[in-house]
């Protein structure tokens, strides 16, 4: 079962992402609410693909995007019909492939994942496991030990299933060193930049063309809608901050943890080696210990030539040219005869040729540091910060329960939350769908939530959310601005300068086509192109990635070669003057090439073995559960 652990760190990786603290409220308000989970949003030869599945995975994936973006992505756009269908589309994928490996007859048995989970270090207490641990830490999420167990069972089976399309994908070292070449390939190039800017005298707007752009544009020119909240926020570090491990804590905590307070002993030392020829036979090893020998009398007479000597003697390149130098090392670092010489002498000693299997060592010691254990007042403030963090974590699982209850048992107000909390409500500032100055309130969930049709239109309390790790936001919503268009009169100077250089940029873009068309037949006007530069795809020396783009696009078979790309500034006029393939003796780059082409011939391969599954499967999405209610 071990073996079993230890060779797919991958999925307990992601075993261990779902339960270490602090911990993911993703499920939060299902656990505490009334479910719907008869409602169907497919099938798959028979398994009901729930609402309450459809839900918790379609959350996952906007977290996911969300992070992915850094947290840059309007909310609005991830709540979408493709994103929607994409989540179903997952959901009926695993449920295929789960079919699947259980007709193969596939499984995990209960002492299996009962193995798995007694060894999670997060459910365990004094090193053991603990029931009431594992189910406190996953009720805190929203989930329950079978819903865990059964989603970690899936989980195994899935990985059981597609594993080995990755392990049996192959690409050739020829195909990678091919691919290698041509991602090393390095180019030189010129460009210049004909500017928008240069156009705007010659530009005269139609005297329509304001009021055509804003009768035809009005989406883009209305007003954020905006809510101002009361909000409420439970936090690890405020319980924390309210809160100090008594000194009976910390002494018990010092006591069971006292190696963790021993400062590891290091030594520094240097060496001179001199090594042994494996070909040589006896006489080799004989000669190579008379030297050895010979140069620890010398040492003895005058020890501060140990340096020079090494220099000078010394067969071991790493350390010769440092005069021997190893620097500090702990115990074990080294091989045995090398390891116990060091650890057996004095500081400021010089050993007798020490042997080992690259030679004789000549070592001298030039100092101790470590091997002692902190002090209880010494190690007394970093244990109480470690104790306030932990004592606080599992009273924020606590008070989550009771914090979310309260919201949804006192829908109208705030304050049963605030109280659980123990903190005052808070106002914020106007907030729009794409967050405000508070970064804890621009949180896409949090966003999703307070604008939702039950806090925005019924004034309700919103869920809990979990808005950063260890932090649950709930709100409710005081004022509310709506979207409006903007009159034109606002935003007429605006709309003048964005149709000028748009028409700017459009005349740019034809005058610089026209040049490269005459360069191309080598009657180009003369232009102050750049200095060359010979640059890569990962090495593009400050040329903007979209100049570097199309330089690498282009047919470069014949020099020089023109083309050309639209810049936010204006028309970029790009020449390619020399090309220099890859090179592929770079034997580690072309493993590692090799190894993500295989992956991605393996998922492709598993994609298709999916879709053969789906032909002779009787799929049905029910697709008026998932479209999104407006």
């Amino acid at each position: 079962m071990y073996d079993f652990v230890y060779k797919n760190k991958r999925l307990m990786q992601f075993i261990l992402a779902l339960i270490t603290l602090p911990f993911a409220f993703f499920g939060i308000d299902s656990y505490f609410r009334a479910s719907n989970s008869a409602d169907v949003v497919a099938t798959v030869d028979g398994y009901k693909i729930t609402q309450n599945e459809f839900a918790q995975a379609l959350r996952e994936r906007q977290d996911s995007l969300q992070r992915m973006s850094g947290n840059r992505l309007d909310p609005a756009m991830l709540d979408n019909s493709e994103v929607r269908f994409a989540v179903v589309e997952g959901l009926i994928q695993q449920q295929l492939l789960v079919q699947r490996a259980q007709q193969l007859g596939f499984a995990v048995t209960d002492r299996q994942v009962q193995e798995i989970v007694n060894n999670i270090d997060a459910f365990k207490e004094d090193g053991k496991f603990s029931y009431s641990r594992y189910e406190g830490l996953l009720k805190s999420q929203g989930m329950s030990p079978l819903s865990f167990e059964q989603s970690m069972r899936k989980n195994i089976i899935l990985d059981q299933v597609a594993q080995p399309f990755g392990a049996a994908s192959f690409v050739s070292r020829a195909e990678a060193a091919l691919l290698l070449r041509i991602t090393e390939q390095q180019r030189e190039i010129s460009y210049f930049t004909v500017a928008n800017t240069s156009f705007l005298p010659q530009i005269k707007l139609a005297d329509d063309a304001v009021q055509k752009y804003y009768d035809s544009h009005q989406d883009e020119l209305k007003t954020a809608e905006q809510v101002q909240l009361e909000f409420v926020v439970l936090s690890a570090e405020g319980i924390a901050a309210r809160s100090a491990p008594s000194t009976a804590e910390v002494r018990k905590a010092y006591d069971e943890n006292i190696k963790r307070y021993e400062a590891k002993e290091s030594r520094e030392a240097s060496h001179i080696l001199i090594a042994v020829d494996a070909s040589g036979g006896a006489d080799a090893k004989v000669k190579a210990k008379i030297k050895a020998d010979q140069l620890y009398t010398q040492l003895k007479a005058k020890p501060q030539k140990f340096a020079a000597l090494a220099k000078e003697h010394s067969q071991d390149p790493g350390s010769a040219t440092k005069g021997g130098d190893l620097g500090y090392f702990e115990r074990g670092s080294m091989v045995k005869a090398f390891d116990d010489a060091v650890f057996g002498m004095k500081a400021g000693e010089i050993s007798a040729p020490v042997e080992s299997e690259f030679g004789y060592h000549i070592i001298r010691l030039a100092n101790v540091r470590g091997g002692k254990v902190k002090t209880f007042d010494q190690a007394r403030p970093e244990i109480e910060a470690e104790l306030k963090k932990q004592n606080a974590a599992l009273k924020f699982a606590e008070l989550a329960e009771s914090f979310s209850n309260a919201l949804f048992e006192h829908p109208d107000s705030l304050k049963a939350a605030a109280e659980i909390a123990m903190i005052e409500p808070q106002k914020s500032a106007w907030i729009s769908r794409s967050g405000g100055n508070n970064p804890l309130l621009s949180n896409p969930k949090f966003i999703g939530s307070v604008f939702s049709e039950e806090v925005l239109r019924n004034k309700k309390n919103s869920d809990a959310v979990e808005v950063a790790p260890g932090i649950l936001i709930a709100a409710r919503v005081i004022d509310y601005k709506p979207s409006t268009i903007k009159p034109i009169d606002d935003v007429k100077d605006e709309l003048i300068k964005k149709l000028t250089n748009q028409q700017a940029a459009q005349l740019a873009a034809q005058d610089g086509r026209a040049q490269i068309d005459a360069m191309r037949e080598g009657k180009g006007r003369e232009v102050r192109w750049s200095s060359a530069l010979m640059v890569g795809r990962g090495d593009p020396k400050g040329v903007p990635v979209e100049v570097l783009r199309q330089a690498f696009k282009v047919d470069a078979t014949k020099t020089p070669a023109y083309t050309g790309v639209e810049l936010p500034n204006g028309y970029a006029l790009v020449k390619v003057t020399q090309v220099k393939e890859g090179v592929d003796t770079a034997k580690d780059k072309q493993n590692a090439i090799s190894r993500t082409m295989s992956q991605v011939v393996g998922q492709a391969e598993l994609a298709a073995y999916i879709a053969s599954l789906r032909t002779k499967a009787d799929v049905k999405i029910k697709q008026e559960a998932i479209e999104k209610k407006s």
